[in-house]
């Protein structure tokens, strides 16, 4: 059995380790197909050495994100290989790609992350979920959540709740990141911020969210995708002396920063499911999240882009006690595998 593996950004990257070693161990020949997307080697190929992950078969070097470009890109690669399943993460553009290179070459998808909607038609990234979801043959669900929304919304694929792969990395790497990666402050006495979101590096938005940094009195260390310290530059956006924007970090080093903050600010999708595992209260710099039972079960706040919500709810931020368990146990990827094994082999 051959899979096609499409992985553009960071999220995808750290999402692909736990699954790409359960194929191997299942026998499932992977072929990685790196779109591009993301490029600087801060967010793309240190994932490669830190993780462990092998090299990709296929690099597009398009350096865009257009996913029309990508599609046709990852086409040309899916006519060469002819592989039994295209294999998509979550709600990105290289996703989108993906997903339409496999449509048009008649070869089954396979979409990780798949359910999840925040009800927020105005994100890209919903349309995205919403069109893989629909032309998937297998999606493999976090929750029962996003199961029952594929149901109400018809999806013709296979629907299988596994977990959260994301979930997997969390319980092989989080104690690698601490322990390769220490930090240089006392743990919980500092905010980790993440902005990068398309619509978070525009003004106004992008001068509200670092007006909100700069009216929180801890220590708040700001590593930044390129894009976002960029905007920030260009727009003359001042800093606060006790916000810190820094280089973008690894995976592992931002694992380890994360996990011993008091508070996480973020816009990110991933790190506020990681805020709930590293048991670390989160503020969410946007109007809605696909991750809805981190905000019903207290351990997430969504501010949107007001400054002076965003910095009550970090002065107000505590994890809460005794937690349910949430988007799986560690062993997403192996379920993955084994449900492919079981339903392809032999075809």
């Amino acid at each position: 059995m051959r899979i096609v593996t499409i992985v553009g950004n960071r999220p995808q990257f750290v999402k692909s380790a736990p699954l790409s070693l359960a194929l191997r161990e299942a026998e499932i020949t992977e072929i990685v197909v790196h779109t591009g997307q993301h490029y600087d080697r801060e967010l793309s190929e240190v994932f490669f050495e830190e993780l462990g992950l092998a090299e990709p078969r296929h690099r597009l070097g398009l350096k865009t994100a257009d996913p029309a470009k990508m599609s046709t890109g990852i086409g040309r690669v899916l006519e060469r290989e002819r592989p039994d399943l295209v294999l998509v993460y979550g709600d990105t553009n290289s996703t989108l790609a993906g997903a339409r290179a496999a449509v048009g070459a008649h070869i089954p998808l396979a979409h990780v992350e798949a359910g999840l909607r925040s009800g927020d038609l105005s994100m890209p990234e919903e349309h995205t979920r919403i069109e893989v979801d629909a032309v998937s043959s297998y999606l493999f669900c976090p929750d029962e959540r996003s199961r029952e929304t594929l149901r109400h919304e018809g999806a013709a694929g296979l629907i299988e709740v596994v977990g959260d792969v994301m979930a997997d990395v969390n319980v092989r790497f989080a104690p690698i990141a601490r322990e390769r990666h220490p930090i240089p402050y006392d743990p919980q006495s500092y905010v980790v911020a993440t902005i990068h979101r398309q619509a978070n590096v525009f003004q106004p938005r992008l001068g509200r969210v670092v007006e909100g940094l700069n009216r929180i009195p801890e220590r708040v260390v700001f590593p930044a995708h390129p894009r976002t310290s960029a905007a920030i530059a260009a727009d003359g956006l001042e800093l606060a002396s006790h916000v810190h924007l820094a280089e973008p970090l690894s995976y592992l080093e931002l694992a380890s920063l994360a996990s011993q903050a008091r508070v996480i600010v973020t816009d990110s999708g991933g790190l506020q499911k990681e805020a709930y595992w590293y048991r670390v209260p989160c503020v969410t710099a946007r109007p809605s999240t696909e991750w809805v039972d981190t905000v019903s079960v207290g351990a997430n706040v969504l501010v949107d882009d007001d400054p002076y919500a965003l910095a009550a709810a970090v002065a107000e931020a505590v994890f809460p006690h005794d937690p349910p368990a949430l988007y799986g146990d560690g062993h997403a990827s192996e379920r993955i595998a084994q449900v492919l094994v079981d339903t392809m082999r032999g075809r």
